[in-house]
């Protein structure tokens, strides 16, 4: 079995090291050929030393003579954010997993498309920006697309082995976050760091405050309009505190399916 050769792009974000953890767990299913980081260059060193990747980036500059001192194994080290796709177009990997968090997400999400990867995309932004440009490309090059999202991804394996033009309606689960139950009056109140205290998550600060404000979901909504080609209209975000069920596909013989699981994003990263 030939194993999956991975670029990971924000390996030491909340995604970036979940992604390596199952790769710790399944070294013959998986190869380390480039890692990215913006500033945690100590992290990026120990990732970079234990998995010897062929290239690996720092994007802020000034970090990169600390990083070369502290790397020991026999990798290309680039620095600057301009050199995001350069590892995304990797010639020796076939799947890039992208973790980058907001814009600087987009263009490197194309270019791999463009070079035929296989991008497994936890940057929703890029599609949130630039859904109808990704899809053009998906049409046009030979580049796949699979979400890492938790909802997203189970959409897609309900929607698996269906016609498209059968799905009714999808339904994307929201937990509410830490302020579900709170009033107006108390919302004035909240904090940052009740803000960053999700219930049933573990996940990167941008995320975990957009989801206390909901506006993760309404991004979620948008990425799995241009995701699944679906309108918006049928897509429709219902509170689930437990977060155990992550989507149910209706389709329009009247059935639905649901994938359910526990609130772990090593689930769709696996998948």
């Amino acid at each position: 079995m030939n194993k999956q050769k991975l670029a990971i792009l924000g390996s030491t974000g909340s995604i970036g090291t979940q992604v390596l953890e199952v790769v710790r767990q399944h070294p013959d299913k998986f190869e380390i050929v480039a890692l990215t980081a913006n500033g945690n260059w100590k992290l990026l060193a120990e990732q970079i030393n234990e998995f010897t990747p062929e290239s690996a980036l720092i994007c802020n500059e000034d970090h990169y003579s600390k990083l070369k001192q502290a790397v020991n194994a026999d990798t290309n080290l680039l620095s600057g954010i301009q050199n995001l796709v350069e590892i995304a177009t990797h010639e020796n990997c076939d799947t890039v997993l992208n973790s980058l968090v907001g814009f600087a997400g987009f263009v490197p999400t194309i270019e791999a498309l463009k070079a035929g990867k296989k991008v497994a995309l936890a940057n929703k932004e890029s599609l949130v920006v630039g859904g109808e440009i990704i899809r053009n490309i998906l049409d046009e090059y030979s580049g796949t697309l699979v979400p890492v999202d938790s909802e997203h991804s189970a959409m897609l394996q309900s929607i698996v082995g269906e016609k498209h033009e059968n799905i009714e309606k999808i339904v994307i689960t929201a937990s509410g976050g830490p302020f579900r139950d709170l009033n107006k009056d108390q919302m004035q109140n909240v904090t940052l760091s009740e803000a960053l205290d999700h219930p049933n998550w573990d996940m990167g600060a941008k995320i975990t405050v957009d989801s206390a404000t909901m506006m993760n979901k309404g991004l979620e909504i948008i990425e799995a309009r241009w995701l699944f080609d679906i309108p918006v209209s049928k897509i429709e975000p219902v509170i689930h505190p437990q977060s155990i069920i992550h989507s149910i596909v209706t389709f329009t013989d009247g059935s639905s399916k649901a994938q359910l699981g526990p609130p772990d994003m090593k689930v769709p990263i696996i998948y």
